[in-house]
């Protein structure tokens, strides 16, 4: 990892969804602003989730990322804060006991700000007129209302995200160090879930297990600390180069670079070119780091990115995050397990069961079927205990809400449902109980495994 290329550099290698930016000096003006603010994240931390990611690559723990497709500014208070964190900690109690190792907790926030586009224009019919705009491309680079101002690229969006990330971590730590994350009113709440909830009530078997488990560590006295508080990272798609290198600085204790916008970043399916602006900035850094890998993913594919990202083959460097799809998974991850471990690599694999199974409905909204979800996942699990290794964790897009964005689940949300509560601005999420349905799921499959 030796020292970091500079913007001209990687723009040179022809980096992929990248801003138009029309103002460069604008640009030159936010970036410098942003290297002069203090890290987001420390080294050190990013340090000790590469280490606990070493412990998911040797089937020691359980990864659990989840959060929002894309965060918006106007998304950054403490309600919306809070319910990402309480279903992802209600998650994580579920797969804790199921899986009988420690669970690695990564949001999906503090960062997520930027999205890749199939396209670089977006078409609408407005008053009878075929208006063509620039896409949206997240709040980190424009805005999401359909007009000619909104859509232009603004670089101090940049400073906008390093602020709102800025206040969600401190919300995050407040909560996971200040008692909300207690092991004991977690637990409460899954029990609140399964017994209000229709979705809820096949796990009741499950959720009694862990009370019981709960109520003999108090009749012993045990109190640990662990019980009240929890380790949280933050994580994001490292997409803008002008807010990932800006944010990129030299650890004062191992004169090593880190990217201190979030303890893990990852490159996305879009942006994963051996030779790209992406793969080179992140073979630089410090963070434990992933790559999105798709049907199109050849083993040599993966190999070759190991060997450009992970040199050293570090455990807890380099995770492949495998988005194949539910109708492809079950042909398309074995080769890459297969070969892969036969390499010698050392990586996590961690399956996100969201992207490979978008669809349009017949209403317009883009959504996703609960169902195809927990097929995706099913099939990673079985590829996994086929191939006699292990399925290291799920990267899940959600949201503490009850929002209507995808269909099926135990409340047997139908196409028609989905306009009652539609709120994400790119890609459908799970809502509130799917979120913790998808738990239960999860937990029966690492039982199996």
């Amino acid at each position: 990892m030796s020292a970091i290329p500079d913007l001209e550099s990687l723009h040179a290698r022809g980096a992929a969804q990248q801003p138009s930016y029309p103002d460069r000096a604008a640009v030159d003006t936010a970036v410098q602003k942003l290297r002069t603010m203090p890290p987001l994240v420390f080294a050190g931390e990013c340090d000790d989730l590469t280490e606990k990611i070493a412990a998911v690559t040797r089937g020691e723990a359980f990864l659990l990322q989840g959060g929002d497709c894309a965060e918006t500014f106007a998304g950054v208070t403490a309600d919306n804060v809070r319910n990402k964190l309480r279903v992802l900690l209600q998650m994580a109690v579920v797969l804790t006991y199921a899986a009988s190792v420690p669970v690695v907790k990564v949001g999906r926030l503090a960062g997520q700000y930027a999205k890749p586009r199939s396209s670089d224009n977006e078409t609408r019919v407005v008053d009878g007129q075929s208006i063509t705009l620039p896409a949206y491309r997240g709040d980190a680079v424009n805005g999401y209302e359909f007009n000619e101002a909104s859509r232009i690229p603004d670089p101090q969006r940049l400073v906008d995200v390093y602020n709102s990330s800025a206040a969600t971590l401190n919300l995050v730590r407040a909560f996971v160090t200040g008692g909300y994350a207690d092991l004991r009113q977690v637990h409460t709440w899954n029990t609140d879930f399964v017994r209000s909830s229709p979705a809820g009530q096949r796990y009741e078997t499950m959720a009694g297990e862990i009370e019981r488990a709960l109520t003999f560590m108090h009749a012993i006295g045990a109190d640990p600390d662990e019980f009240r508080r929890v380790d949280f990272h933050s994580s994001h798609e490292a997409l803008v180069l002008e807010y990932e290198h800006a944010m990129t600085r030299i650890d004062s204790r191992t004169d090593a670079p880190y990217d201190v916008s979030g303890h893990f970043v990852w490159i996305g399916e879009r942006t994963r070119q051996l030779d790209g602006a992406h793969v080179e900035l992140l073979s630089r850094i410090r963070n434990p780091i992933g790559v999105k890998l798709g049907p199109t993913t050849s083993a040599d594919d993966a190999i070759a990115l190991a060997a450009k990202l992970n040199p050293d083959n570090t455990p807890g460097r380099l995770t492949f995050i495998t988005r194949f799809g539910a109708g492809k998974i079950r042909d398309g991850l074995p080769d890459l397990v297969e070969k892969v471990t036969a390499a010698g690599l050392h990586v996590a694999w961690v399956c996100d069961p969201m992207h490979g199974n978008t669809f349009e409905a017949s209403s317009g909204y883009k959504t996703r079927k609960f169902e195809d979800v927990i097929d995706e996942l099913q099939g990673f699990f079985d590829v996994h205990r086929s191939l006699g290794t292990w399925p290291g964790g799920i990267h899940i897009e959600l949201t503490g809400d009850d929002v209507t964005e995808c269909v099926g689940g135990g409340e047997e949300l139908a196409e028609m449902d989905l306009g009652n509560r539609y709120e994400s601005v790119c890609d459908p999420r799970l809502n509130r109980v799917q979120s913790l349905e998808t738990a239960f799921l999860v937990a029966e499959m690492l039982r199996d495994a």
